[in-house]
């Protein structure tokens, strides 16, 4: 060892330190000893020999130990020189320890980002230790290996935070400008550094046709091992004796026992101290059951009616440390001719698989539970005093067999079992790897074949000693410890779990004692003893003959079994006597080694290469010593059986020999089925391998065992694993005990508990994804532990080539358990899957695993507009235009020319009828607290214009902003304005309580339209001056602020009209989703074009009411609520949204009680009325609310429709009387307000029977649609997304779908830009950046092919029209058009164009305490932010749920979870997510997350 530079090395140790050494090693791992204390310890143990280690400093030795040891499991031997052979080891091997060393080794330059944790979650702080690396530098593009391609972007108008978008950056910068160095970008740029490094081989680059996306199929590696062997043969065991009478059956034994040596010591329990509690003579068995057999026959009726037939199942609930009354109990059943089914005890009524124990019990037809005093009075009692039923569990009766409980039989009283046919002795649980219980049966004559093969097998003779370990209700410890014995009359000393856990040398001091001749253990047993063994130098254990290691076909096995070898053979312990076994549920004992005496061959190791086994191949390792898997046999096929190897996939194919697949054993012995399940008993237990030309190699059955093996020489036969364990990744399989070795290899004893590790696999993709669970230890700290994490996935990844996909840390003892120790490993998986594990660390790697994923998207070269059209033609496909009714047919002309300015229009009505209301506005009351008709709202207009031109000198064409809340005066006020034809802005007012983020808002508003004047009231103007707005603004540089509250009753001389209609106006102020702000210029003939097609499309007349729920600041919420009652003549019920806060019943109330025919809402209105009034529609039908007046309810805004939510509102209200047809949606955005509206005819059409469509419905291909192809499917198809139509298109608008980049004319079936021509157009941007000719092309863009005449505008959304088959008013279909989303917003993501909606809805689904979610890209990464609704122990739950679901549904790997706050993710006022904001929230550090993961 000394090459490999240990310092311990430089002088040779005598043998009994390095055993010290060893042992405290083991105590250190097991937690038994601080490491203080072991380094204590240790530097006295090494002071005699410290001259010898030249100068290394004391702090370097502990870490640089012995390599050994840092691989746990076993003590280490002696170290003696390599070439002996004996240090194989599995868990504690060097060669496993080096392995990993140099595998850890390879990845010391890689810094993996660490997840952050809010304080509050946090135990230790950590991350301050980061040093953000440079970042002076692009980051690079590595999410596909790409190359660059220029696309056209949608230029983009100035951002409200200072810089124009879509300019290239060098330096990575929010979208303020700010140079990002904060922790987030760091660890975002580590995770990029390790993203850059492709592990794997890139995925092939591109597809050839872009319509679907295929799944990777992973192709096999023609350089993989392939088995060259021959053909196997069927290996025959030795034929079974029959030739020394024994008894002819086990009862027959029993009773032969019972009767002529009655004083024969049986079966001794010990109590937790390891006293003898109670020695069960077969005397006391034998009557005893028969006693019990003789209560369950006669004694137990039902309605006169005996409550048991022969072969009815009976449950049998005892404790581990009660083995006595557990057979009574079995031998009692089987007098009884009864089927006993022994389970665990329930310790409460929601065990991990009590439920599927349940369902085992319901299957079988369980109504009795035999169990004992002590153990019922501590089962969970129901508040009636009877055992609590169980969840899952069918009703069963509790019968307590305590002798008291039992009638005696009389004298000559006899039962007449049958016990040597076919009819099922006993069943015999198994639960498999989903979790499933099941039952195997075993038949009598299998039971009897069973003991007699292992009588044969061991060599057992009569009165001989058994000291077992093992759970006595099932597997080994039942057919050693309580049938073999008996048939054998051997006494058996039963040494419970919880005596193993007090003191783990229990069993070797009654080996001692009790001069035991055989021994029955697991190799955990064998482990803890060697730990406490130090100091017993009195233990001698020459009387072993066999050492019976049960589960001897765990790979790990062999570690434990030489390192007891090891420390044991000085105190008597012969090394033929070790004998591991192979067993399994449905084949009973497999294989058994036999000492020498008993003729069986010499032991054998094989050193296996890990990359051979998992492609299934044996390839004996010698040059490659880092991934090895060292195996012992486990003997010979048992007596009287035979057995071959058949392949684990398809047909039962016989393997070659240099294959690894299935053992099958034929046998007498072996079970018979699983209970009530006739599909799978034949699979597993009548499976007939055959030879490759498919010739049946014999004509009986063969059972399935479930371990993985193969047969070595001298007919030894090797297990490397179990079908259980196994995850097939790729094309290659993996065990999943071989992970948790290699993972226990990396120093575990900090920072995780050793025998708490779970390793299974989940499907995500179409493939296994490997998952390891661990309990960290409570004292690890946070970044330690992330450490070990990342370590452990290194030495996977290099040992056995295969990457783990997510590594979970739960805190201590909160993995489910099973009933004897161990871990629950199918629940822990369901809890995985379900969000319920609770984590406190996650790291998860999506970027190394996933390798099937679709190929990313290559833009095709591009195809000209030319072609696309001929092409569209050619294939029948129309090209996609459509147009809203013609407005010449609809209106004279002549009301037209009339009303072509508002300001006349105003005029005129004040002259014409005076005294018509024009609005009501309500408060949170519903009071109405201010009116105007027309005459009032003419006067209060030249009042503001009065006092514009004297106070404020303004001139016509200056710029006015109109600070208010929602109201009469804004209206006023914008009216005035129009009068002495100044050009008003609205904007909406700061928040009080939010001056710091929303003034500055404001502010940019006055400045960037260039105000001249503010006008707002008088609270306000107090608010805008006020010491509080200082401190969030430059308070001196506001222009002439005027307060309109109270301005003197004055008239204007004369009112300004325009020279023309192309006149400014207003201005239309707003800020987009990706938060750019934005002010659109709308002339006086484009204003009155709005106003009279709304007019046309809801048929709005002086005599209506409509009601109106909006914001007024931009937009058709604007234009509803300030221009549409002005040109119509209707009266507008206005309900501020604001009001709905304290009153959320405010507006459906208005609309009720103005009996409002038409109604306009924002999505944010519609989801508070949905959330807020759900329980209350009976209190709201109550007080008399009711909407069957409603005709249209119309959602204002400005992206897809929100399908869920509007049908949700539609039932809920349903019960109010809201007819079924009457919610819609509209569309426009900033270059037309009105696009589409949904009305339902009114008025003379609606008289004459014919109202118009309802909005459509239709399914598409979410993934067609990432190619932008429209592609109808059937609703519920997989991928499909429901589309709504957005409404019907407006009188005189025209709309065409085109090209993004080409701006070519597309067909139905494409994806493209929505442009659209109409008189109500806006005619452009204003902005302070001058930058015009930049967005000219937004208003006046033209098509490069087709129609090139006409004037366009681009919405900037992305949409599809489709013709529908409903019929117009007119009698023809219309064109439905369609809205998918915002052009500003798409994901480019591995060439493919992907809505944000689409994945948040996914991710909203993924589990139930996700309340809202935005997600958003930085640096080629996918972002997704979740708010947690809940409890934040359970935000890490999260992180692989919101993966897995993004990855199944989307074909994406996210980058960043970021879970946070509910509230977080900002809406602006029409419930739109502001994802730009969020961004840059997130990326400056300011949203105080719960819990950041980086997935790698």
């Amino acid at each position: 060892m000394a090459d490999r530079g240990c310092p311990l090395e430089a002088a040779p140790l005598p043998a009994e330190v390095l055993e010290s050494l060893a042992e405290l090693e083991l105590e250190l791992s097991e937690g038994d000893i601080t490491q203080k204390g072991y380094e204590k310890k240790r530097a006295k143990l090494l002071a005699r020999y410290i001259p010898l280690i030249q100068g290394v400093d004391p702090c370097l030795q502990t870490e640089n130990r012995i390599p050994g040891p840092l691989m746990t499991a076993a003590a280490p031997k002696p170290q003696k020189s390599r070439a002996t052979n004996s240090r194989d080891e599995r868990f504690r091997s060097d060669v496993h320890t080096e392995a990993v060393q140099a595998a850890l080794a390879k990845y010391k330059e890689r810094k993996m980002p660490m997840p952050s944790k809010r304080r509050s979650v946090l135990v230790h702080s950590s991350v301050e230790t980061y040093t953000p690396p440079d970042l002076h530098s692009a980051p690079p593009d590595v999410t596909t290996g790409l190359a660059e391609h220029s696309h056209y972007e949608r230029p983009q108008v100035a951002s409200v935070r200072g810089v124009p978008r879509g300019h290239g950056r060098n330096v990575l910068e929010t979208a303020d400008g700010v140079p990002v160095n904060s922790r987030v970008s760091s660890k975002i740029q580590q995770l990029l550094n390790t993203l850059k490094r492709p592990k794997r081989p890139p995925l092939k680059e591109f597809f050839v046709d872009d319509f679907e996306e295929l799944l990777e199929v992973q192709q096999p590696d023609p350089n993989q091992p392939k088995p060259e062997g021959e053909q196997m043969a069927v290996l025959q065991g030795e034929p079974l004796s029959v030739g020394t009478p024994g008894p002819p059956s086990l009862l027959a034994a029993l009773q032969l026992w019972g009767t002529t040596q009655p004083k024969a010591p049986c079966l001794t329990a010990l109590d937790t101290s390891g006293k003898a509690t109670y020695t069960l003579t077969y005397g006391k068995l034998w009557s005893r059951s028969l006693k019990l057999a003789y209560t369950l026959i006669n004694k137990l009726t039902s309605k006169n009616e005996p409550l048991l037939k022969p072969g009815d199942r009976v449950a049998l609930v005892f404790p581990n440390s009660d083995p006595v009354m557990f057979m009574v109990a079995f031998y009692g059943c089987l007098l009884a001719e009864l089927v006993p089914v022994p389970i665990e005890v329930p310790l409460t009524r929601k065990d991990a698989g009590s439920q599927q124990v349940g369902f085992l019990l319901g299957s079988c037809g369980v109504t009795l539970a035999l169990t004992t005093d002590a153990c019922q009075k501590g089962l969970p009692k129901a508040p009636t005093g009877e055992v609590a039923t169980f969840k899952g569990w069918p009703p069963l009766a509790w019968l307590v067999i305590d002798g008291k409980h039992l009638t005696k039989p009389p004298k000559d009283w006899y039962p007449l079992a049958q016990d040597t046919g076919s009819g099922t002795a006993y069943i015999e649980y198994k639960t498999s790897k989903e979790g499933s219980t099941v039952g195997v049966t075993v038949s009598h004559s299998s039971l009897l074949a069973q003991c007699q093969a292992l009588t044969q097998a061991c060599g057992y003779m009569e009165a001989e000693t058994l000291t077992n370990v093992l759970d006595f209700k099932r597997d080994a410890g039942l057919w050693h410890g309580v049938l073999t014995s008996v048939m054998n009359r051997m006494h058996v000393v039963s040494i419970p779990y919880a005596l193993m856990k007090v003191n783990p040398l229990s069993w070797i001091q009654k080996v001692c004692s009790y001069k035991a001749q055989a021994a029955l253990v697991k190799s955990r047993d064998m482990h803890w003893s060697l730990l406490a063994q130090r100091g017993q130098r009195d233990v001698c254990l020459s009387s072993l003959r066999m050492l019976i290691v049960a589960d001897g076909a765990n790979p790990w096995s062999i570690s434990s079994c030489d390192a007891f070898l090891n420390v044991f053979q000085s105190r008597g312990l012969r090394p033929e006597v070790i004998c591991p076994c192979a067993s399994s549920p449905e084949a009973l004992t497999v294989a058994i080694r036999r000492p020498p005496d008993l003729g069986g061959p010499p032991p054998r190791k094989a050193v296996l290469s890990m990359n051979g086994l998992s492609y299934g191949v044996i390839r004996v390792d010698t040059e490659e010593k880092l991934s090895v898997l060292t195996v012992q046999d486990v003997g010979q096929v048992m007596p009287g059986a035979s057995a071959c190897v058949v392949k684990v996939d398809g047909a039962p194919y016989l393997c070659k020999t240099d294959e690894i697949g299935e053992i099958c054993v034929n046998s007498i012995a072996t079970g018979t089925a699983y209970y009530g399940l006739l599909g799978i008993t034949k699979n597993i237990f009548e499976t007939v391998p055959v030879t490759a030309d498919g010739v049946p190699v014999s004509d009986r059955p063969f059972t399935r065992t479930g371990l993985l093996g193969f047969i070595g020489p001298d007919n030894l036969v090797f297990v490397v694993g179990k079908l259980d364990g196994l995850m097939v990744v790729g094309v290659r399989r993996h065990n999943a005990d071989d992970i948790v070795a290699t993972a226990l290899a990396v120093e575990p004893m900090k920072f995780v508990y050793r025998g708490r590790i779970a390793v299974f696999s989940v499907t995500v993709l179409h493939d296994d994804r490997i998952v390891l669970v661990a309990e960290q230890r409570p004292d690890a700290s946070e970044e330690d532990s992330f450490q070990w994490m990342s370590r452990v996935l290194q030495a996977i990844d290099s040992i056995h080539q295969v990457g783990v996909y997510c590594l979970a840390l739960v805190p201590a003892n909160t993995l489910p358990k099973a009933p004897l120790g161990g871990i629950h490993i199918s629940e822990t998986k369901q809890r995985f899957l379900e969000g319920m594990l609770h984590p406190c660390n996650v790291l998860m790697c999506p970027h190394t695993c996933v390798t099937n994923l679709p190929k990313p998207r290559q833009k095709q070269p591009e195809v000209g507009p030319a072609s696309m059209v001929v092409g569209n033609l050619v294939a029948g496909k129309r090209i996609a235009q459509a147009s809203g009714r013609e407005l010449a047919h609809l209106e004279d002309s002549d009301q037209a020319r009339k009303f072509l300015f508002l300001a006349d229009v105003l005029q005129w009505r004040a002259h014409t009828t005076p005294d018509h209301p024009l609005f009501l506005l309500l408060n949170a009351k519903g009071t109405v607290t201010s009116t105007a008709t027309c005459i009032q709202l003419h006067k209060r207009a030249e009042r503001v214009a009065a006092a514009l031109m004297e106070k404020g000198r303004l001139d016509a064409g200056d710029h006015v902003a109109l600070v208010y809340p929602p109201g009469v005066d804004l209206i006023a006020a914008f009216y005035g304005c129009l009068y002495c034809g100044c050009v008003p802005v609205t904007v909406r007012p700061p928040h009080p309580q939010n001056l710091g983020t929303t003034l500055p808002t404001v502010k940019m508003i006055v400045e960037v339209s260039k105000s001249a004047c503010v006008l707002s009231t008088q609270a306000i103007t107090r608010l805008l001056k006020s010491k509080e707005a200082a401190a969030a603004v430059d308070v001196r540089t506001w222009p002439t602020i005027l307060d309109t509250d109270d301005i003197p009753k004055k008239k204007v001389a004369s009112i300004f009209r325009p020279p023309s209609p192309d006149v400014l106006a207003y201005l239309d102020f707003s800020v987009s989703t990706t938060g750019i702000l934005a002010g659109v210029k709308m002339s006086h003939a484009a204003t009155s074009a709005l106003c009279r097609s709304i007019k046309l499309q809801c048929e709005l007349y002086p005599s209506r009411q409509i009601a109106i729920c909006l914001d007024p600041y931009c937009g058709l919420g604007f234009a509803l609520w300030c221009l549409c009652s002005v040109y119509s003549g209707h009266q507008s019920v206005l309900v501020p949204p604001l009001e709905l806060e304290s009153n959320v019943s405010l507006w459906l109330s208005a609309v009720s009680q103005y009996k409002a025919r038409v109604t306009f809402c924002s999505y944010s209105v519609m989801e508070m009325c949905t959330k807020g009034l759900g329980a209350q529609t009976d209190a709201l039908r109550m007080k008399g609310v009711n909407l069957s007046c409603v005709r249209t309810c119309m959602v204002v805004a400005e992206e897809r429709p929100r399908i869920s939510l509007t049908q949700s509102f539609s039932k809920l209200f349903k019960d109010l009387g809201l007819p079924a047809r009457a919610v819609s949606t509209t569309f426009g955005c900033r270059v037309n307000v009105a696009i589409c509206l949904q009305p339902n005819r009114l008025g003379k059409l609606a008289e004459q029977g014919t109202t118009g469509p309802d909005p459509t419905t239709v399914y598409v291909d979410m993934r067609a649609l990432r190619h932008d192809r429209v592609r109808l499917v059937e609703r519920g198809s997989p991928h499909s997304l429901p589309l709504m139509e957005s409404g019907k298109i407006l009188p005189g608008v025209k709309v065409i779908i085109a090209h993004t980049e080409t701006k070519g004319p597309l067909g139905d079936s494409h994806l493209g830009e929505i442009w659209v021509s109409s008189p109500h157009n806006a005619t452009g941007y204003y902005t302070v950046y001058g930058e015009e000719t930049l967005h000219a092309d937004h208003f006046s863009a033209r098509l490069s092919f087709g129609d090139t005449q006409t004037i366009w505008a681009r919405t900037g959304y992305l949409g599809f029209l489709r013709r529908t088959e409903l019929t117009d008013a007119s009698g023809e279909r219309h064109d439905a058009l369609y809205v998918v989303g915002s052009l500003d917003e798409t994901l480019e993501l591995r060439g493919m164009r992907y809505h944000p909606i689409d994945i948040e809805t996914s991710v909203i689904r993924a589990h139930r305490s996700i309340a809202e979610c935005a997600v958003f890209t930085w640096t080629n990464l996918l972002v997704v932010v979740v708010e947690l609704d809940g409890l934040e122990q359970d935000a890490l739950d999260l992180v692989a749920l919101v993966t897995n679901v993004v990855l199944e549904e989307h074909y994406l790997v996210v980058g960043v979870v970021v879970i946070v706050d509910p509230g977080v993710i900002p809406i602006n006022s029409r419930g739109e997510k502001q994802r730009m904001h969020l961004r840059d929230g997130f990326l400056a550090d300011q949203l105080d997350p719960i819990y950041v993961a980086y997935n790698m």
